[in-house]
């Protein structure tokens, strides 16, 4: 880790703990989308995509891990169950310069399930704490977990206390529960996001279980009206699909989350402040629409978001497509004066 890096993120500090979190989501929380949602909250934690552990040891480092200084503070979730590869992995994505690593104790898909990671893992809580130790051992940044409350048959009282049990034990600084069972024969990585229910109430009866222990809530979060009553139960919340295809719900986050002072971001500003960062990597060689399509629901709900995602959608694909691009864009949405005082934003996504 580089010294005298300013930390932005500590589990055991009040100040710097995280109260809202984005989700690591494949094909969706790369570089680009990390960059725009940091416009929209200048607290909020941002999670990498999930990368491998063999592919961290033996692959691209750059291409897979590098990041702009600008996403502090940012968290790498890894996938993976040898201690030994998740400890190595820990400590080249500490020396990245990463503010926290995460191991994915939820991803249901079949090649997670081939490579013996993600939500399988809650099959054998002492592998991860396995993984937990050999990764504290090997860096001082913090070690978290994101887990379900259990897969298949378990019993999620069960199933969830053994996790936690294990991982808090071998000095885990945080756990992020995902507040849905995860099928791993059956339903699809798309079903397991939505037909599994909810069941937040085992993760307020978890955080009762551990009172100084740090829980964090994951799973079917709406918005931030539906997530923030969740904060007297749980110490942090974290949204995914909402966030993503509903990025507005980010520009209260620094003030009603974090005690911020000011108005909430304006999404117009947020994406004034994203376009230098676009012509740097235009410059580059990376495509607009690489950069863009994480913007398409910016403006949802509002008098011109159809036209903004059309021209995004149709005109940043095009060769050469630059920064002109966006500022059309942002041209055919209604003036802010008039985008304020419109209905309340409201999200169907489910995280």
């Amino acid at each position: 880790m580089t010294e005298n890096k300013k930390k932005t993120l500590d589990y055991t500090d009040p100040g710097l703990r995280p109260r809202f979190a984005v989700a690591p989501m494949m094909d969706w929380t790369d570089r680009h989308c990390r960059v725009f949602h940091r416009q929209l909250s200048h607290r909020a934690l941002l999670y990498t995509e999930m990368v491998t552990s063999g592919a961290v040891i033996h692959g691209d480092r750059e291409r897979l891990l590098g990041f702009d200084e600008a996403e502090h503070p940012v968290a790498c979730q890894l996938g993976g169950s040898d201690p030994k590869d998740m400890a190595a992995s820990a400590r080249i994505v500490e020396d990245f310069g990463y503010d926290e690593v995460n191991i994915n104790v939820g991803c249901p898909s079949d090649r997670v399930q081939s490579g013996s990671f993600g939500a399988c893992l809650m099959q054998d809580p002492d592998l991860v704490a396995s993984c937990v130790s050999a990764m504290k051992a090997e860096v001082s940044i913090p070690v978290t977990v994101k887990c379900r409350i259990g897969v298949d048959e378990q019993d999620p009282e069960v199933a969830l206390d053994a996790m936690a049990d294990k991982v808090f034990a071998a000095g885990a600084d945080a756990l992020w529960v995902h507040a849905r069972k995860a099928w791993l024969q059956g339903l699809s990585p798309k079903e397991n996001r939505d037909i599994p229910p909810l069941d937040y109430d085992r993760v307020v009866r978890l955080k009762k279980r551990y009172p100084d222990a740090f829980i964090g809530l994951n799973g079917g979060l709406q918005d931030l009206d539906h997530a923030e009553r969740f904060l007297e139960c749980v110490d942090g919340l974290m949204l995914g699909r909402a966030a993503y295809h509903t990025p507005q719900i980010m520009t209260g986050v620094d003030r009603r989350l974090y005690g911020a002072g000011g108005d909430d971001v304006s999404p117009w500003k947020a994406v004034e402040a994203y376009l230098p960062y676009i012509e740097r990597k235009l410059a580059g060689g990376v495509r607009l629409a690489h950069m863009t399509r994480h913007m398409l629901g910016l403006f949802h709900g509002r008098p011109g978001a159809r036209s903004w995602r059309r021209i995004l959608t149709v005109e940043a694909i095009r060769p050469g497509a630059g920064i002109e691009v966006v500022t059309k864009a942002l041209s055919a949405v209604s003036p802010q004066d008039d985008y304020e005082t419109g209905p309340d934003l409201k999200s169907g996504h489910a995280a």
